[in-house]
């Protein structure tokens, strides 16, 4: 959901995000999400459809596809979490190396947009397609309107031109923006999905950050006492309750109860003891009254708002929470993230959190200037505009190494930081909600209901395995699988 973006965490986020981080810290405190797909994108070149509509220029070794310099780039931003201050911050420096001027949208309103423009054939030539209104990415490839991104990928990388720009990418990150084997979007930044607090009202309260979710529970009825609510959530966007209700069910059932919704497997929901588990744990907090009041019909950020205002404990988020929530958060809050307490006999360990990359950029087949949006991607996975965008998003995006040491972290994103280097290799990323958007908005729509009181959670888990099943009918889901 953008995201990574506010609206779109796994979203994409949904899907908005943060002052960062040094070098070593990239390379040494970033975990590595589990069971890559790179080996199976390994292959294979631009779609044939997708042949450059616009005038070339010379090719050379600093512009491999030969961007013609003089030219104009269509550039269109889902300005959510992450602002679009760091993409003006990159098309400046495009115009200054290549002469290429731009023009800049920046809007939430990604599907009201640009679908008129795909469908008269008229995209633009590089979209951040995030956000609450985001084209759904499976469907743009289905209507082969998405430019494989393998010969991207396969270009020399530009801070070192003897690797391959997929070379210089974090291992896994690549997979959320693959569809029947192919990268057709590049999920730019690297997000941990999970609960976040206030380290300034937990210090004033006793209260110690819980590893369970007996102590979380806990602390959720103490902060009821004293007329604080005890979980705050986004809903009028579900996709974020779904943070917590999906991270319980990976963490206690293990990578096979993940897989399992991704693999459309029939006992995925229904028959699967984590998923019973994860929506009881969630629905004991609807039913014993601990979420914040009002939290229901709130959106993303009403409902974080009135978590900066110490109006409730915890709050489930990614991690463009701290940049989003900048200018409603006191400067003492002292944001901090938390990975998903555990269930008993959970299968991961509580360091284990959601992570993988958000934010998926795409180039439309049919761009007037292909040459001049490659060679944008390809620069947007170097160093340099790597640290543009975390002096201007204050995150961390997909490149290994990728910003500059001299610039320095927010409370919550050094939080995240340290969650990401105590999980180590025990990191976790569904995919079906890149895969299977349908599916996903039918799960989420069950959530809706649960939270509010509406339906049990046996209900629940018919609703979302039927939405599985029917999902599994389709025969296009058969070119889908994790290993």
């Amino acid at each position: 959901m953008g995201s990574t973006s506010a609206e779109n965490p796994d979203g994409t986020a949904h899907v908005g995000r943060r002052d960062l981080i040094k070098r070593s810290a990239a390379l040494g405190l970033i975990s590595v999400p589990t069971m890559s797909f790179l080996s199976a994108c390994a292959s294979g070149g631009g779609d044939d459809d997708a042949s450059d509509n616009s005038t070339k220029g010379a090719t050379s070794k600093d512009n491999p596809f030969g961007a013609a310099k003089g030219g104009k780039l269509d550039v269109v931003i889902f300005k959510g979490g992450y602002g679009d201050d760091y993409a003006k911050a990159w098309e400046a420096a495009f115009q200054k190396d290549l002469g290429i001027t731009s023009t800049h949208t920046g809007t939430q309103e990604i599907t009201g947009k640009l679908q008129p423009r795909f469908n008269a054939g008229n995209p633009p030539d590089i979209v951040d397609d995030s956000g609450a209104q985001q084209i759904k990415v499976d469907v743009l490839y289905k209507n082969g309107q998405l430019l494989d991104l393998a010969e991207v990928l396969d270009a020399p990388a530009v801070d070192d031109p003897s690797k391959k720009v997929r070379d210089l990418i974090i291992p896994g990150t690549l997979d959320a923006g693959m569809q029947e084997g192919k990268i057709v979007a590049l999920n730019y930044i690297y997000t941990v999905w999970g609960l976040w607090y206030s380290g300034k009202l937990f210090k004033e309260k006793g209260w110690e950050a819980p590893k369970t979710w007996d102590d979380f529970i806990a602390i959720c009825q103490d902060a009821k006492k004293q007329g604080i609510g005890g979980l705050a959530h986004q809903g009028k966007y579900p996709y974020y309750i779904n943070v917590a209700i999906m991270d319980l069910i990976a963490k206690t059932g293990g990578l096979d109860a993940m897989k399992a919704i991704d693999n459309l497997d029939p006992k995925a929901f229904v028959g699967s003891d984590a998923a019973k588990a994860g929506v009881e744990a969630i629905y004991e907090v609807v039913e014993k009254g601990l979420l914040m009041p009002g939290t229901n019909g709130l959106t993303h950020t009403e409902s974080q708002t009135r978590w900066n205002q110490y109006k409730a404990a915890f709050i489930t988020s990614g991690s463009w929470l701290e940049n989003e929530q900048l200018k409603s958060t006191p400067e003492d809050f002292d944001m901090k993230f938390l990975p998903m307490p555990l269930l008993p006999d959970s299968k991961l360990p509580f360091e284990a959190i959601r992570a993988g990359s958000g934010e998926p950029f795409i180039i439309p087949a049919k761009a007037k200037n292909l040459a001049g949006a490659k060679e944008f991607m390809r620069r947007m996975l170097s160093k340099e505009w790597s640290t543009l965008f975390a002096k201007e998003a204050n995150s961390l995006t997909i490149l290994k190494d990728g910003v500059d040491p001299s610039v320095q972290l927010r409370p919550g994103t050094q939080s995240t930081v340290e969650a990401s280097k105590a999980a180590g290799s025990n990191t976790f990323r569904y995919l079906y909600t890149e895969w299977y958007s349908e599916m996903g908005t039918a799960i989420e729509a069950a959530s809706n209901e649960l939270m509010a009181k509406r339906i049990q959670p046996n209900e629940w888990l018919k609703r979302c395995q039927a939405a599985v099943d029917k999902q599994a009918k389709d025969p296009a889901s058969k070119k889908n699988h994790r290993d």
